[in-house]
């Protein structure tokens, strides 16, 4: 049994479109996407492109267009409100999906909170929930804004706001790894159901969400893995994948999956200003550091954040990890690409933004299982 009509997805804060690629290759619509940076933007469309995926139905909106402060206005507001309406007359069901940019509130970040610029972001988007009612969202964000007292009470302001609007609310901490992708990455997951939708489709306002549905690697037998620790950095060495640990779990095993060597964005790494000497120093998996870490082939990869001075280093070359690389411990398909013309900066950017993609479609799918529990048989 499954819905009549695969959700229509209103896109925010997209990046380069991980998330919506998972909500895609699951069958729903994307049909507006909304992201402010246009470099991002541009690799958003390229991408699609390559992957020819069909254009959102209600386009792309970036630069000035695409600022969610000024989306809650009246104007751009209202036009927004009329896509929205327009989509329900079609019988669709809406779902508003966006992950606020978010350092101010991570752990590594400056720690500003909701009244940093990107905590302002964080209930834009929700007032924006709010005004334009979809029957459901999500919103992603990291663990900060849960684990930190501070924080934490912002956060459950924005909860309060989105129960008032009548949005029945559930919460996990998330960790990518369960979800297949080679990568210890937490991130906050809240998604909402409007009460009304609810009703209609039949469902029982103290429902159950299955989060656990499609984890397919539990976070306690995860990490209770014999992982290998560190080893001598060698260039080119060759170490044996140890028996008793999942390989797909590993950063060899995607960096052979998705092809990265021969990968449009296998040249794509930055080379540092001085020698190399530091990058032989350090030990393959060592990545105790606040700065220089270095990879273990036979491990997965701390999180996928390359700004702040973070650098990963490639587990057996003497280079940072290319953006090839990157993309598939964010566990992107191997022909996912981003274009030659962006800069590096750019491209790391917006790769450690991302959604990992697997984390995204197991997400989509999860939604899209709940809603087929309540429909009549």
């Amino acid at each position: 049994m499954s819905l009549i009509n695969y959700p229509t997805i209103f896109s925010f804060f997209s990046g380069s479109g991980f998330l919506d690629l998972g909500f895609e290759t699951t069958g729903y619509n994307i049909a507006y996407v909304n992201e402010i940076f246009p470099p991002f933007m541009s690799a958003y469309r390229y991408s699609r492109e390559k992957l020819n995926l069909p254009q959102p139905e209600y386009g792309y909106h970036e630069g000035e267009a695409a600022d969610v402060s000024k989306l809650i206005a009246e104007t751009p507001g209202q036009q927004l409100n009329e896509l929205v309406k327009y989509s329900r007359k079609s019988n669709h069901i809406i779902g508003f999906i966006g992950g606020p940019p978010c350092p101010d509130f991570s752990v590594g970040g400056k720690n500003k909170g909701h009244l940093g610029d990107n905590g302002k972001l964080s209930s834009a988007y929700i007032e924006l929930v709010c005004q334009n009612l979809p029957d459901f969202f999500l919103f992603e964000n990291v663990k900060g804004l849960w684990r930190t007292t501070k924080h934490r009470l912002f956060f459950e302001e924005l909860k309060i706001k989105l129960q008032k609007s009548g949005y029945i609310l559930t919460e996990r901490l998330i960790n990518a790894i369960e979800y297949g992708v080679p990568q210890d990455r937490e991130r906050i997951i809240l998604i909402g159901f409007k009460d009304n939708f609810l009703k209609d489709i039949k469902i029982k306002d103290d429902f159950t969400f299955p989060w656990e549905k499609h984890i397919l690697y539990p976070q306690n037998q995860v990490f209770a893995y014999p992982w290998n620790q560190c080893e001598q950095f060698q260039e080119d060495s060759l170490i044996p994948c140890p028996e008793n640990i999942p390989q797909q779990l590993t950063v060899e095993y995607w960096f052979r999956k998705n092809h990265v060597l021969n990968h449009p964005n296998a040249k794509h790494y930055f080379q540092p200003r001085a020698g190399k000497i530091k990058f032989a120093t350090i030990k393959e998996g060592d990545d105790s550091k606040k700065s220089f870490k270095r990879l273990h082939r036979w491990r997965y990869s701390p999180t996928a954040c390359y700004g702040n001075n973070e650098v990963h280093l490639h587990p057996y070359k003497i280079r940072r990890i290319s953006v090839a690389e990157a993309l598939a411990i964010q566990s992107l398909p191997a022909d996912f690409s981003l274009p030659e013309n962006m800069s590096l900066t750019n491209m790391f950017k917006t790769v450690g933004n991302g959604v990992p993609y697997l984390a995204a479609k197991s997400l989509a799918q999860t939604i899209l299982d709940f809603l087929n529990t309540g429909l009549p048989e």
